[in-house]
C-alpha cells in the first residue's frame, strides 16, 4: 500500500495526462516522463491553452507557489484623498436613507461658504447647518474646504452652541482639512458663550492644552477668545494666567484686552469694583485710551460689585502713581529711548510693558495691606481728633450723602455750589478714572455702598460724561441705560439724562424708559412710574411687555394689579408669564389670596401656561405655615387660605405647565433633533471622537 501523500499528486497527474489523450499529443511532449523541462513546459502551455476552459475540481492540477506568478503584488502606495476619508466617514456613520445626488451643475464650496455666511447673519443657524449637511454634503456631494467649516463654528460660538461646534471641529480634522486661527478663535468664543459656565471652561483648557502640545502658535484676537472664555466662566485670576502668556509671547496689550480684564473684574460681586479701577489704572499707565465698551463695562462693575474693605481701597486707590511702578517695566532694547520720548511729549505705552506678576499681586494682597492710619494708633487718633475739628469748621469733608467722599479743597466746593443750577450736581467731585487727578483731592473712601456711591467716584454723571469725550469716546444708549441704573433716584442728575441725550445726539429706545420706570416701580411711585408713559410715547415710541412688567413691580394693591391686567386687555395686550409672576409675588408678599385667585383666574383666562417660578410662588403661598393650629388661635390673614388652596389644585388640573425649552433646540437640525435627547447638558470636548 503507497501512503495517502503520494497518492494524490499521482491522481492529479492522471486526471493531466487523460484530458491530455483525448485532446491528443503534441510535438515535445511525453506522455510518461517526469523530468523537470518536461514539467516547466507543460505548465506554461497548461496557462496559455486553459484560460478560457473550465477547471474540472477544486484547483487540482494548481501546484503549490504557482499562483504568484499569476496575481503580481502592489508595487505603488497612494496617499488617502479627501474622498476615501469621505467614505470612510460614511461606513462609520449610521446607516441612514440613501439621498439621491442631484443631477446638473453643482454649486462650489465658495458659494456655500457665502449663503452661510449670509444666514448666519440673519439668525438661521439651523438653517445653514441643513445646508451644509444636506445638500452639500449629501445631494451634491461638494467636497467642503476649512473655510466652510470655519463660518458654521462660528455661527455655533455666537449662540453658544459647544457640542456642535466641537463636533464640526472633529469632523473637519477627519477630512485632512487644517484649522486655522479663525477657527480656534470661532471655538473658543463658543465655549464663552455656553450656557453651561463649567463644561465650557472644561472644553475651552483641554483644547488650549491640545493647542500648546501641538506647539500651535496663536495669534492676538485668538488669545482674547481665550480670555473671554476665562472672564465669563472662570474668575479674574485665570485672566491673569492667560494674561501672562500674552505677554511672554511677545503680543501687544490692546484696549480689547482690558475690556475682557474687566470682565473678569465683575465676576467677584463683593470686590470687583476696586479690581475694575485698579486694571483701569493700569490701562492708564500704559497709554491706552478707553473706548465706549470699556466705559460701559466700568459702569456695569459700579451697578453690580462693590469695592470690598475701604481701607484697603484707599490705600490702593488713592496712592499716587509713580514713575517706578513695580507694575510697569520698559520693554528690551527701550531704554535708551525713554528720554527721547520725554523730550517729545508722547505717550510711553509703546516702549512700556506690563508686569502681569506685579499687578496680579497688588490686585490680591488685601491681607498683606496695611494702611498708613493703622500702624500708629496714637497718630491714627490725633488725626482722628484734628479731622473731626476741621469737619465742625469746614463744610467741605462733609459729603452731602452717607459716605463716598471726603473732599478738600473750600474753593472746589465754592465753584460747585455757585454753577449747580447750570451744571449737574456733584459735577466737580474727583474721578477716579482720571490719572491727572490732583494729589490730596481725596483724602480716604468711606462706605461705599449704594450705586450712585460708586458712580460718585467716577464723577457722577458729568465727570463721567467728561472723562469719555477727552478719550474721544461716544457715549452710545447703553451708556445712558447704565447711567439711568446708578443715579440716585430723584436726584438733578436723574432728571437731566433726556436732556443730556439729545445733546449727545443719542437715539433713546423702549429699553431706557423701562429702566425709569422699574427704578420708579422698586420704590413703591406707581404714578410717577406712569409719568414715564407720555414721554415715551412722545419720542415715537410705543410701550412694550417689558413695560408693563416694570409697572407691575409698583402695583402692591389689589385694586392697582387688577386694574393693570383690565388696561392690557382694554389694550388687546395678552399678559406674558413675567408679569403675572410679578403680580403673584406681591400678593404672595401680603398673603392676599383673594388678590391670588383672581390672578389664577386671569391666567386661566388668557391661556397663560404657568413656568416653574410660578409654580413655586404659588406651593409656598398654599402652604400652612410652620406651628400653625387654627383651633388655637385666629390668624386673619389665613383666613382665606383654605378657599385658595382648593381653587388652586382645580386650577392645576386644567392649566398645562410650561416646559423650558433645551437651549440648543431652535438650532438642531431636524436629524440631531431626533437623535439627541433634549435634555442632554453635557458638551462634546474637544478631541472626543463622535458616537
Amino acid at each position: 500500500m503507497r501512503p495517502l501523500g503520494l497518492l494524490l499528486p499521482l491522481a492529479s497527474r492522471c486526471r493531466w495526462a487523460s484530458s491530455a489523450l483525448r485532446r491528443g499529443p503534441e510535438p515535445g511532449w511525453r506522455l510518461l516522463g517526469s523530468s523537470q523541462p518536461s514539467r516547466e513546459l507543460r505548465r506554461s502551455e497548461l496557462r496559455a491553452s486553459g484560460a478560457g476552459e473550465e477547471e474540472d475540481g477544486d484547483d487540482g492540477g494548481v501546484e503549490f507557489g504557482t499562483l504568484s506568478e499569476e496575481f503580481s503584488s502592489r508595487k505603488y502606495y497612494h496617499k488617502t484623498t479627501p474622498r476615501l476619508h469621505d467614505l470612510k466617514l460614511r461606513e462609520e456613520g449610521e446607516e441612514e436613507a440613501e439621498t439621491k445626488p442631484r443631477r446638473g451643475p453643482k454649486n462650489t464650496p465658495y458659494w456655500y461658504f457665502l449663503r452661510c455666511k449670509a444666514l448666519i447673519k440673519e439668525n438661521k443657524l439651523a438653517e445653514a447647518l441643513e445646508l451644509f449637511e444636506v445638500q452639500m454634503l449629501k445631494e451634491e456631494r461638494v467636497q467642503p474646504e476649512e473655510s466652510n467649516y470655519t463660518v458654521l463654528i462660528g455661527g455655533c460660538g455666537r449662540v453658544g452652541y459647544v457640542k456642535k461646534a466641537f463636533r464640526l471641529y472633529n469632523d473637519m480634522k477627519k477630512r485632512g482639512l487644517t484649522p486655522t486661527e479663525a477657527t480656534y478663535t470661532a471655538l473658543f468664543n463658543a465655549c464663552a458663550e455656553s450656557p453651561w459656565k463649567d463644561s465650557g471652561l472644561q472644553s475651552a483648557l483641554k483644547l488650549r492644552q491640545q493647542l500648546k502640545s501641538k506647539n500651535e502658535e496663536l495669534n492676538l484676537i485668538t488669545y482674547h477668545a481665550l480670555l473671554k472664555a476665562c472672564a465669563l466662566c472662570s474668575d479674574l485670576r485665570m485672566c491673569f494666567d492667560v494674561l501672562k502668556e500674552i505677554i511672554h509671547k511677545g503680543h501687544v496689550p490692546t484696549v480689547e484686552t482690558f475690556s475682557f480684564l474687566l470682565m473678569g473684574c465683575i465676576k467677584d460681586n463683593e470686590s470687583g469694583f476696586r479690581y475694575a479701577l485698579q486694571v483701569w489704572k493700569q490701562m492708564t499707565m500704559l497709554g491706552i485710551k478707553g473706548d465706549s465698551h470699556t466705559y460701559n463695562l466700568m459702569l456695569r462693575a459700579a451697578r453690580d460689585c462693590g469695592i470690598g474693605d475701604p481701607a484697603v481701597a484707599s490705600e490702593l486707590l488713592l496712592s499716587p502713581p509713580s514713575e517706578n511702578s513695580p507694575q510697569l517695566r520698559l520693554a528690551p532694547g527701550r531704554q535708551k529711548e525713554k528720554v527721547k520720548q520725554k523730550k517729545k511729549g508722547s505717550e510711553s505705552g509703546a516702549a512700556v510693558q506690563l508686569d502681569v506678576e506685579a499687578m496680579e499681586k497688588q490686585l490680591f494682597q488685601e491681607g498683606s495691606v496695611q494702611p498708613k492710619e493703622v500702624t500708629g494708633p496714637q497718630n491714627r487718633d490725633v488725626n482722628q481728633a484734628k479731622g473731626e475739628a476741621a469737619a465742625l469748621d469746614s463744610p467741605t469733608v462733609a459729603p452731602s450723602k452717607p459716605g463716598a467722599l471726603m473732599i478738600t479743597g473750600q474753593h472746589e466746593m465754592e465753584q460747585e455750589q455757585a454753577h449747580q443750577s447750570q451744571k449737574l450736581q456733584f459735577s466737580n467731585l474727583p474721578n477716579l478714572l482720571d490719572s491727572k487727578m490732583p494729589k490730596g483731592a481725596v483724602v480716604s473712601l468711606g462706605r461705599v455702598a449704594a450705586p450712585s456711591d460708586r458712580l460718585a467716584l467716577m464723577g457722577d454723571v458729568g465727570g463721567f460724561l467728561n472723562k469719555m469725550k477727552e478719550d474721544n469716546a461716544d457715549p452710545n444708549i447703553k451708556t445712558f441705560t447704565l447711567l439711568a441704573e446708578l443715579v440716585e433716584p430723584q436726584s438733578p442728575s436723574e432728571s437731566a439724562l433726556l436732556a443730556l441725550l439729545d445733546k449727545h445726539k443719542v437715539k433713546v429706545d423702549v429699553t431706557f424708559f423701562n429702566t425709569l420706570i422699574r427704578k420708579k416701580s422698586k420704590q413703591g411711585d406707581l404714578e410717577g412710574a406712569k409719568s414715564m408713559l407720555p414721554a415715551l410715547v412722545k419720542r415715537g415710541l410705543s410701550p412694550n411687555l417689558h413695560t408693563f412688567c416694570n409697572l407691575a413691580i409698583a402695583c402692591r394693591q389689589e385694586e392697582d394689579g387688577l386694574q393693570l391686567l383690565s388696561d392690557l386687555k382694554k389694550s388687546g395686550i395678552t399678559p406674558n408669564k413675567y408679569i403675572y409672576s410679578t403680580l403673584i409675588a406681591a400678593a404672595v408678599r401680603k398673603l392676599d389670596y383673594r388678590y391670588l385667585t383672581e390672578i389664577l383666574r386671569d391666567m386661566r383666562n388668557n391661556q397663560v401656561p404657568p413656568n416653574e417660578v410660578i409654580i413655586r410662588q404659588l406651593e409656598y403661598a398654599a402652604q400652612y405655615p410652620p406651628k400653625f393650629d387654627r383651633y388655637k388661635s385666629k390668624n386673619p390673614y389665613l383666613e382665606k387660605i383654605d378657599g385658595f388652596r382648593g381653587y388652586y389644585h382645580r386650577w392645576l388640573k386644567v392649566m398645562a405647565g410650561e416646559e423650558t425649552p433645551h437651549p440648543w433646540a431652535q438650532y438642531r437640525t431636524p436629524k440631531h433633533a431626533v437623535d439627541e435627547s433634549e435634555a442632554e447638558a453635557v458638551q462634546e470636548q474637544p478631541g472626543q471622537k463622535r458616537q
